[in-house]
């Protein structure tokens, strides 16, 4: 299929929805994510309308966009994004290009690739394709924070039981692991500060902290990478998203490290979260080891809270994790739940996506298990597919994320194949 002919559409089209912050914000009148994911659910549902499909809005939780008629199939993304976070040499709301690329919050993770797909059912239906499923196009704008929205949709409406969502890796996945999302609370007065604050989500690595009332030590600070600035000491990293951590430069663990030289209460649970003296990131499947990513910390009335991201391996049950976070001594309530995506390699779904993925780019693919959640596992059949080319740098939940030029053209070939491949 020649997509050329929607290239400059698509490009524009996805300048345009990331200009809007659609960050999850306090709830307005009929906006239960705020007034960004409100507008960038009425952008998207009215550039499909435009192109002749039918579409709803289910309260601006989630919308969608169909094409076909038969058995049911899903393709999943979201308009939601992370906040923009520090750092940034491009504004995340600009939709600028710039050397070939497409700089904003959501251009890759997942404004980007929902629009895509969107032209790619534009393409098929100008070419006179004739789908044997119902294609549903579901963009949801709360999968950031908690997924209410595939929620919201399923009281509604009947969620398909195959699909993809093009919110993942390439070549293909076939598991993801289980998501665990905890906020710790531990006893702490008379701490070595008055007050600590760091982070924003607890799905992207801490890129800033900072705290009020503490001791600076020359030494420790050059150490450990903490800076006085004024009243307050404060620590600098580099954002990633939680299921890597390793990508980033957690703030928080440069000023956990700081106070742990002063206090022996903060070192024994620096040694929980950044040292990991329990052993969690030994568990390990198939689907590879624990990942722990402390994300969020705030401390007030004696009280040190820190939320911390666990992705688990899909085979080991959450009670084991428990268990161990058991023995650091802290009280702990579940903030978010998933339980883990695990296919068969060798099922309808992967193999087919697999084999799209090596005509398409004369690469060879094996599927592969992430730590990254997506609404892949909101379906009984389901799978993350793309963005993300192996060895490519990934800027997703990063300052400056965005998709090269090159790699929208190589995506509406991609997407549109499979899409023809998993519904003719």
């Amino acid at each position: 299929m020649d997509t050329k002919r929607y290239f400059a559409e698509c490009v524009k089209s996805i300048s345009e929805i990331v200009k809007f912050d659609s960050a999850q914000a306090p709830a307005l009148p009929g906006m239960p994510f705020g007034k960004g994911a409100a507008e960038s659910l009425d952008y998207f549902l009215r550039l499909a309308k435009n192109m002749g499909f039918e579409t709803q809005n289910y309260d601006n939780y989630v919308g969608e966009v169909v094409f076909g008629e038969g058995e049911e199939f899903a393709i999943l993304c979201h308009l939601d994004v992370v906040p923009a976070g520090t750092g940034w040499t491009h504004d995340p709301f600009g939709g600028e290009i710039e050397n070939d690329n497409l700089y904003g919050r959501g251009t890759m993770d997942d404004k980007g690739p929902a629009v895509i797909c969107l032209y790619c059912l534009k393409a098929l239906k100008n070419e006179g394709f004739l789908p044997r499923k119902k294609i549903k196009l579901i963009v949801g704008c709360n999968e950031e924070s908690g997924w209410q929205c595939i929620e919201y949709y399923k009281k509604k409406a009947q969620m398909p039981a195959i699909g993809f969502s093009p919110d993942a890796d390439f070549p293909v996945i076939w598991a993801e692991k289980g998501i665990l999302q905890l906020r710790l609370q531990f006893p702490l007065e008379n701490a070595p500060f008055t007050l600590l604050s760091g982070g924003e989500r607890p799905n992207m690595v801490c890129d800033f902290a900072f705290a009020e009332g503490a001791r600076f030590d020359n030494a420790a600070a050059a150490k450990h990478g903490v800076a006085a600035e004024k009243d307050r000491l404060v620590a600098r990293g580099r954002s990633a998203h939680a299921s890597t951590p390793a990508e980033g430069d957690n703030a928080l663990k440069n000023l956990f490290g700081y106070f742990a030289e002063q206090d022996e209460r903060v070192a024994a649970i620096y040694g929980y979260l950044f040292e990991d003296n329990l052993g969690l990131t030994k568990l390990c499947d198939d689907t590879g080891h624990l990942t722990m990513s402390p994300d969020i910390a705030s401390y007030e009335n004696g009280m040190l809270a820190v939320t911390v991201d666990l992705r688990i391996p899909a085979t080991i049950p959450q009670e084991e994790v428990l268990h161990l976070i058991d023995q650091m001594g802290a009280n702990y309530e579940i903030l978010h739940s998933q339980n883990a995506l695990y296919n068969d390699k060798e099922s309808f779904m992967i193999s087919t996506l697999r084999r799209v993925y090596e005509e398409q780019t004369g690469q060879s693919g094996e599927p592969i298990a992430i730590g990254g959640g997506t609404y892949a596992r909101a379906l009984v059949s389901g799978a993350g597919f793309g963005p993300q080319f192996p060895n490519e740098p990934s800027t997703i939940h990063q300052k400056d994320e965005f998709i090269s030029l090159k790699n929208i053209e190589r995506l509406l070939n991609i997407y549109c194949a499979a899409i023809r491949e998993l519904t003719r």
